[in-house]
């Protein structure tokens, strides 16, 4: 550091050189790249819509999971593969430290701007339940804390990271009993608490959750399909996957995916997304087809290396262009790199909201950011218990204040606004979180940038 300014690591230190020159991208060649943005965007929803989705249904089929608990765990884990596979390298390859800009940005773009995407994308009404959002809320800030209070110190020890690792265990714990101790909170505080009491109501007017019956009796699983309801609305199964490709009729055996659109803008769609298509089609069994349908676990694993490789591909593109047209490095990490690593809880989440799965979509947005603390505990923990046991982690805490009050902050006022808005996710929700995310991200860049605070930062080397 010089005369207090922060040095930081240019983010395209971590990616390979880009296939035009500085100049040449700046004559034209930036087009390119915009380009491959848009195809990255649309390769991600063509694995989300056609494999990893149709897999994450099979697999709370199978285990009777219900929408929320599904979206915690498995749709969390999936959607957050690529910052699983960021924080190895960080921790193996690239030794980079955890910055301000990484915690933050991904984090409040989690929160925020996956909720105003859900909120403003979707045509559909989403009813929220209290209990699945308070707890994995409640689950997120027991992990930002414990992150927070492991790097005040500026080193990590085996047994820190092995704290995370039991959290995590913890929060696990809770979802394998999450319908008797929801069934008990709503006995116990529906008469204080207006939330439960609704929650009740709205419990005994519909459906049960997911894969479950309570009949006067002990809870049963039913193993019917169409108690699934992860993709399903009262139009039955016939709405599955098809967003992208215009199925209007599915048959005991799913359609190909080489079928063509009737629809004009469909077929022009499809044809420019053909080589991804065909090159998914070759390497990841589909489970929505009789054939495959056992094989839903390869399936679910395969679409999350892809999303992987398809989100590093897309974050690399993303950092060249940002640097081409010179945006500074901490307004990256805060906006463009937090929206890009997160595209898979993006597509995710509004593929299941647009399904009236709200649930569902809101603890895939809270629960990957428990994951993304998971992430950093596994490598920092194979790294201080097996490799370098001869000492700490050495990371960088720099702006520790100002990401534990705007990490809570970000948690209350989401869980906040869905309580004004009467406990459901529609476009309204969704202007309030846009809102609340432009007014952190800006209070975030002035402060990464040094106008407010005392915390500037520099490129090194600049």
């Amino acid at each position: 550091s010089e005369n207090g300014t922060r040095c930081v690591l240019s983010s395209s230190s971590e990616f390979p050189e880009g296939f035009f020159t500085p100049q040449e991208r700046k004559d034209g060649g930036i087009v390119i790249y915009f380009i491959i943005i848009l195809y990255m965007f649309l390769a991600v929803s063509i694995v989300c819509d056609d494999y990893f989705l149709p897999s994450l249904e099979i697999i709370s089929e199978c285990l009777g999971l219900s929408q929320d608990v599904a979206g915690a765990t498995f749709m969390a884990a999936g959607s957050s593969a690529p910052e699983l596979v960021t924080a190895f390298l960080g921790a193996f390859v690239t030794k980079g430290d955890i910055g301000v800009s990484t915690i933050l940005g991904s984090a409040i773009y989690n929160l925020l701007g996956i909720s105003a995407a859900c909120g403003l994308f979707s045509s559909v009404v989403s009813r929220l339940s209290c209990w699945p959002l308070f707890r994995d809320c409640l689950a997120y800030t027991i992990s930002a804390a414990a992150v927070l209070a492991m790097i005040a110190d500026n080193r990590i020890y085996w047994y820190e990271s092995a704290s995370l690792l039991l959290i995590y265990g913890c929060y696990i714990l809770v979802l394998c009993f999450d319908i008797k101790i929801n069934q008990y909170l709503m006995k116990k505080f529906s008469p204080c608490c207006a939330c439960f009491t609704k929650a009740m109501e709205e419990n005994a007017e519909q459906q049960p959750l997911v894969g479950w019956r309570d009949e006067s009796g002990p809870l049963i699983r039913q193993q019917s399909r169409t108690d699934s309801g992860i993709f399903q609305d009262e139009l039955d199964y016939s709405q599955l996957s098809t967003s992208l490709h215009g199925l209007d009729e599915i048959s005991e055996d799913h359609p190909n995916v080489f079928t063509m659109p009737e629809a004009d803008m469909k077929r022009i769609l499809w044809v420019l997304s053909l080589p991804i298509i065909t090159l998914l089609y070759l390497t990841i069994p589909d489970c929505r087809r009789q054939f495959w349908r056992n094989w839903f676990m390869v399936t679910f694993l395969i679409s999350a290396a892809w999303i992987s490789a398809i989100t590093y591909v897309l974050v690399w593109m993303v950092t060249i262009a940002g640097e081409t047209l010179g945006i500074p490095e901490s307004v990256m990490g805060l906006t463009l790199l937090a929206a890009g690593t997160s595209v898979p809880d993006t597509v995710a989440s509004v593929l299941v909201a647009r399904k009236g799965n709200g649930d569902m979509a809101m603890s895939n947005i809270v629960g990957s950011n428990v994951f993304d603390m998971l992430c950093l505990g596994i490598p920092w923990f194979i790294k201080t218990a097996f490799i370098t046991t001869s000492g700490p982690i050495e990371v960088s805490s720099s702006g520790l204040t100002y990401t534990a009050i705007s990490l809570i902050c970000s948690v209350g006022f989401i869980f906040l606004a869905v309580h004004l808005n009467g406990w459901k996710i529609d476009k309204k929700l969704g202007t309030i979180c846009l809102v609340l995310y432009l007014v952190f991200t800006v209070l975030s860049i002035l402060y990464e940038l040094g106008i407010i605070g005392n915390n500037p930062t520099r490129v090194c080397g600049n």
